[in-house]
């Protein structure tokens, strides 16, 4: 069939992960001849990458499906990522979904496009955990200024709130140099930043025999590249070895992402995570004492089955007292086929909510305190689109968000700023040196 006349529109929801994904679907498509319109637009497809990592994130799933059958009733709906792979008959019970891709197949959705008229019921592919082995290469492109590179998928940690391995099967990756290639090939399109992704960033090197800090070095050693972050690295996994390599690192940002979950040992334990409330300060130390000006966030679940009050208080003094920048907090949602599920002493929703409440202002308050102790320093920012025609914004290498006034020539372009005071907005007003 011909689609040269056709549109197509991509909803995604979640993380970075999926928002790379979407963006290499949608080249398929426009190679196929499709016109890629905003989502809100009127399109003849539409193919929305779900999220499933909470119930919250199930809902919005279903939403934005809802959403898009309004947009245009007559349109193909597709629905893929991880709702769709965890709860395809779900999924199916939503009035005008056409196809339902688990997996495996949601890099193939062209191929099962004869033509674009709506099915009498849902079609359904669908694989199982076991089956998910191949990976599939990913980035993100459009946005002039940074990529989000997939180099790892999957994760073998099976944390007994977590549904995120029957999602996307067993940890895997790409070789290194692949990866090189592909950031030298963003590089080339006048991509500046490029951002590593994935689901366990960490534990690279399954597949190839590599290791994480075998992909950094690699990446810093490519001249191409102007700036590359990290995305979330597991504590066990971010070893002091790492740590010294991005403090002495020409390329790799000073910005940490480390997933916390829970401030106590009880509940780690019950988490199945793999590393003590002692190790995690010992990471944040080591951290601060190499890159005293390093971004570092943490993410928290609160109220997970099992966590008592009093060990919440613990876990809050925990936190309150770790010299990181911002939480990253969300109450626990049940998760079916989980081991949490058999945990004794369920918190009441209510009372979930209200400690990831504390945990948002805790994090406010020390975002707060890291900006005002980097006020008065010189960083390099790279500016980004632009919103307005009064402001030119930007992200420093330790990830504050900078506004100077407006230059049309400051698109894509990294300078060297003075930190000067915080804004109405929250962000950092710097002078251009």
């Amino acid at each position: 069939m011909n689609f040269t006349d056709k549109k197509v529109a991509f909803g995604t929801l979640g993380c970075k992960l999926n928002f790379s994904e979407t963006s290499t679907i949608a080249r398929t498509f426009q190679e196929q001849g499709f016109a890629r319109v905003d989502f809100k637009d009127k399109a003849d497809i539409y193919v929305i990458n779900t999220c499933s990592v909470t119930d919250s994130a199930d809902k919005k799933s279903r939403a934005m499906i809802r959403q898009a059958t309004r947009i245009n009733p007559a349109a193909f709906v597709v629905v893929i990522g991880c709702y769709a792979q965890l709860k395809p008959e779900e999924a199916a019970l939503i009035e005008g979904v056409d196809l339902i891709l688990g997996a495996n197949d949601k890099f193939n959705i062209t191929k099962y496009l004869e033509n674009l008229d709506k099915h009498a019921s849902s079609e359904r592919h669908s694989c199982t955990f076991k089956e998910i082995t191949n990976f599939q290469p990913a980035s993100s492109f459009g946005d002039r200024t940074r990529s989000f590179l997939k180099v790892q998928d999957g994760c073998n940690y099976f944390c007994t709130y977590c549904t995120i391995p029957l999602a996307r099967g067993k940890s895997r990756n790409p070789s290194i140099q692949s990866l090189v290639q592909e950031a030298r090939h963003l590089s080339g399109q006048g991509i500046k930043e490029i951002n590593l992704t994935g689901v366990n960033i960490g534990d690279f090197g399954k597949s190839t025999g590599e290791s994480f800090l075998d992909l950094l070095k690699a990446l810093d050693q490519t001249e191409e590249i102007v700036r590359i972050r990290m995305g979330s690295v597991e504590p066990n996994l971010m070893n002091d070895e790492i740590i010294d390599f991005v403090a002495n690192s020409k390329r790799i940002a000073p910005h940490f992402h480390i997933p916390l979950q829970a401030g106590t040992d009880e509940v780690l334990t019950l988490m199945k995570r793999r590393y003590t409330t002692e190790l995690f300060q010992q990471r944040v130390d080591a951290i601060r004492k190499k890159m005293p000006f390093a971004f570092i966030g943490v993410d928290v679940i609160a109220g997970m089955n099992g966590e008592t009050a009093g060990l919440f208080e613990e876990a809050y003094q925990f936190i309150e007292k770790l010299d990181v920048s911002q939480l990253h907090a969300f109450p626990y949602s049940e998760r079916a086929n989980t081991r949490a599920l058999a945990i004794d002493g369920i918190v009441p929703i209510s009372e979930r909510k209200h400690r990831t409440q504390r945990l948002i202002e805790l994090s406010e308050s020390k975002l707060l305190h890291f900006y005002h102790s980097n006020l008065g320093r010189t960083a390099t920012v790279l500016f980004e689109n632009h919103q307005n025609k009064k402001l030119a914004g930007g992200w420093t290498e330790n990830y504050i968000k900078v506004e100077v006034p407006f230059h049309a020539d400051l698109l894509n372009i990294t300078r060297l700023v003075r930190l000067r005071k915080i804004n109405d907005n929250g962000h950092i007003v710097a002078d251009l040196l």
